[in-house]
């Protein structure tokens, strides 16, 4: 049997993605936001509603999307409910701390490991904000010895909206574009 909850913004997983920008000043922002993902092979979307993110994103150009993980899931909390707007030193109470990206005019978060680097192409119908991924980075921290990302090592989280929850990633279950050949 099956339960109905009507209506929800639930899709599963939902990662957990911090935006990076920099404001009028130069100053590092960042913003916790759930609804995003791949939008083209080459692109991101990001539901972000008015923010002053995305008053930076249409200023500078461009932003940054970082995962969060598990060793920083104050922070990344943090940084999604309190806005820089009321709170100039949002970023110092966070604790993160930020190096500038080589190919966009936006901040790298230094302790989340892996970033998309993206130039900001419009805001679509909805008022979502759609990048184009310009390069993709990782701390060598979370590289397996081939130099591919580990998941594992990431340790990355994601939310859980029907109970308010952040979650830490699970074990690999099977292999992609292979396990299925099983069947046919």
């Amino acid at each position: 049997m099956r339960k109905n909850f009507g209506v929800k913004s639930w899709v599963y997983p939902q990662p957990v993605l911090i935006i990076g920008t920099y404001d009028a000043d130069g100053k590092p922002d960042a913003m916790n936001a759930a609804w995003g993902g791949q939008y083209e092979a080459n692109q991101v979307m990001l539901c972000l509603g008015k923010h002053k993110t995305t008053d930076n994103i249409k200023l500078k150009g461009a932003f940054t999307v970082s995962f969060a993980t598990a060793s920083q899931v104050v922070a990344a909390d943090y940084v999604g409910i309190v806005s820089a707007g009321d709170t100039p030193d949002k970023m110092e109470k966070s604790g993160f701390t930020t190096t500038k990206s080589e190919f966009v005019d936006a901040p790298l978060i230094n302790e989340l490991p892996l970033a998309l680097e993206c130039k900001f192409i419009k805001f679509n119908e909805d008022g979502n904000v759609i990048g184009e991924i310009v390069n993709v980075s990782a701390d060598e921290s979370i590289l397996d010895a081939e130099g591919k990302i580990d998941a594992a090592k990431l340790d990355a989280i994601i939310f859980d909206p029907a109970n308010a929850a952040y979650l830490r990633l699970g074990e690999k279950v099977g292999n992609a574009f292979a396990d299925g050949n099983k069947l046919k």
